[in-house]
């Protein structure tokens, strides 16, 4: 697949944003090992249940700090100590919130300023663990979603998807919410009546109003999809029926070029298994898109034709996040507005966020 030089997207390889990093209920009392940004990292909860993500290496003498299943310090349960984590080679204790080392144990000299690793803002939100990346180094300026209706008892909670690595640059998934054209030999739409997008700043929207060849049986019913990106890897999306519901993708760059993915769906609905054949249904809908990604040639310059969604204006969307904040506001104002490829303009936009 594709690197982002090739691409053309901007001065940074990975782009800047709030990413998923982990399933919630995989991150406990052990560290989680991981690779996201061309970096390993490790991830563990602290002892007041708070989680930290470091970058992966010790600095003394380079020993990886998540991966030991034989040290006395793992066997002896001191691996995670308070908020920190010790390095299971010689036991130098590094703060989870700073990186800075605060323990030398066998040392009576000064701690040197050099003992330190990176460390990535977190957040828990939705039984997710979220994870800030910036290569300026600079604080979030928008927050993760809020997913307002995952503590709804009205609504049955999501269990996290899983599907791991793909060879596919991101630029190929983002490139989905202008792609009007594959939603029927793809998906099945059928007879559509309103295909929409909408930039607004660190938001993407798409919103489909459609009938479908299968999900849709009484021949007259249209199905209202509102499909938004908050950043580069977050999409949610939401469906109407009898059952509502709120599909989550998240894609998180873990080398140039290649992507972890994840999908989940909340269900309004007191039937615990109804909701997981809902999530079911989706990610099998999903995984349309997945194989055709994990299948095909980087599309540096599309061939575009009468008919194709704005192809062009989401990647220049999406190189805000590639580029020095400071230009941000650049990419936008190129973009920033409503297209509507086709249909008619009978429906309204929702109130979603």
């Amino acid at each position: 697949m594709g690197t982002t030089a090739e691409y053309g997207l901007g001065e940074f390889t990975f782009p800047r944003g709030w990413f998923m990093v982990a399933d919630a209920t995989k991150v406990q009392d052990t560290p989680f090992n991981a690779r996201y940004f061309g970096e390993d990292m490790v991830i563990y909860r602290g002892k007041s249940g708070k989680v930290y993500a470091v970058a992966a290496y010790c600095p003394h003498m380079g020993t990886h700090l998540g991966k030991n299943s034989t040290s006395y310090v793992v066997q002896d349960r001191e691996h995670i100590d308070g908020e920190g984590i010790r390095c299971p080679y010689h036991a130098w204790r590094f703060d989870g919130a700073t990186g800075q080392c605060d323990d030398i144990p066998y040392s009576p000299a000064a701690i040197p300023k050099a003992a330190c690793v990176k460390t990535w803002p977190v957040k828990e939100r939705a039984g997710i663990i979220w994870l800030w990346h910036d290569a300026e180094g600079g604080a979030p300026d928008y927050d993760v979603p809020a997913f307002e209706d995952w503590d709804n008892p009205e609504w049955v909670q999501w269990e996290v998807d899983d599907l791991g690595t793909l060879a596919c640059h991101p630029q190929e998934v983002i490139d989905n919410m202008t792609d009007k054209a594959h939603l029927t030999p793809v998906h099945g739409s059928i007879d559509m009546e309103r295909f929409v997008n909408r930039f607004d700043d660190h938001v993407v929207r798409q919103y489909l109003v459609a009938g479908h060849k299968t999900l849709i049986s009484d021949g007259d019913g249209m199905m209202i999809n509102d499909t938004w990106y908050t950043g580069p890897g977050i999409l949610q999306s939401t469906m109407l029926g009898e059952y509502p519901s709120l599909m989550l993708i998240c894609h998180t760059p873990v080398d140039d070029g290649v992507i972890y993915v994840w999908h989940a769906l909340l269900v309004k609905t007191p039937d615990v298994e109804m909701a997981r054949g809902y999530q079911a249904a989706s990610l099998a809908a999903f995984s349309q898109d997945f194989e055709i990604w994990g299948n095909k040639r980087a599309c540096i310059n599309p061939l575009m034709v009468k008919g194709d969604g704005p192809f062009h204006k989401v990647r220049i969307w999406y190189r805000q996040f590639y580029n020095p904040r400071a230009r941000a506001a650049e990419f936008q104002a190129r973009v920033n507005g409503e297209i509507e490829t086709s249909g008619t303009r009978n429906s309204p936009w929702p109130d979603a966020a």
